[in-house]
């Protein structure tokens, strides 16, 4: 049903439509095929117009592909950055909700698969993967580390090699695309992406976090600024002590 507010013809309509309507079937077709193997023929068809139609909008595949990149993807790096610059919590809690909302936004979604795409046609094409390394992953790079630096700043990670821990920290995510875009779909839930990734954050998020310091064992007590994270175990200065020295029971 058309809506009675929207006074433009059908045609004009339909032509705002079409750049949309032409990422979409880029996508799709970029995901299924591959860069390589995705004609601007089978674009266009997928789309529902010509051939000439789409020159009228991109003048080639590579540009295509740009746009493609920019509409899907780089505006969720986008808002990540600034939730990351407008967040007042824990820099943990920061840290999962960005990287959770990268998965139910891009992940978890058919455009994850450039990124696959990026990675195994890389190599034919570099232009478009120096262009993919300036767009997305070194902005997604930046964002990660600066999480990182925040948090040593504020006294809610030990000092790390932020360089090091940060590639940590992408690598399970990458994995997770890869997994989607090949074997995944031939596995019967025997890799679940969100169990994965929050198990993945309870372990890499714990070792972030600087060693407590107990009270009543002859150390001052700590100054937590927040409890982020359920602590997996509660060990009593008793335990600390040589046998010789506990009380018998």
């Amino acid at each position: 049903m058309e809506c009675p507010l929207d006074t433009k013809p059908r045609w004009e309509r339909r032509k705002d439509a079409r750049p949309q309507e032409l990422l979409a079937a880029a996508i799709d077709l970029f995901v299924e095929r591959g860069f390589a193997s995705t004609r601007l023929e089978d674009v266009a068809r997928r789309a529902g117009v010509s051939k000439g139609t789409l020159y009228l909008y991109f003048e080639n595949k590579e540009e295509l592909f740009k746009a493609v990149v920019r509409t899907s993807i780089v505006p969720v790096i986008g808002e990540a950055e600034s939730s990351v610059a407008e967040f007042d919590g824990h820099s943990a809690d920061l840290m999962r909700k960005v990287m959770i909302d990268w998965w139910n936004r891009i992940g978890a979604n058919k455009v994850s698969g450039i990124v696959k795409l990026v990675t195994a046609e890389a190599g034919n094409f570099p232009e478009l993967a120096q262009f993919y390394q300036d767009e997305v992953i070194n902005r997604g790079t930046r964002m990660i580390s600066s999480m990182l630096e925040r948090g040593i700043a504020r006294g809610e990670f030990r000092p790390i090699n932020v360089t090091q821990m940060t590639q940590v920290l992408i690598a399970p995510m990458l994995m997770l695309v890869t997994w989607k875009h090949s074997v995944g779909p031939c596995e019967q839930g025997a890799l679940e992406p969100l169990a994965f990734l929050d198990t993945f954050f309870d372990m890499a998020l714990h070792g972030l976090l600087p060693p407590p310091v107990r009270a009543g064992c002859g150390m001052r007590p700590a100054r937590a600024r927040h409890a982020v994270l359920p602590p997996s175990r509660q060990p009593a200065c008793a335990a600390l002590a040589p046998e010789s020295r506990r009380s018998p029971p």
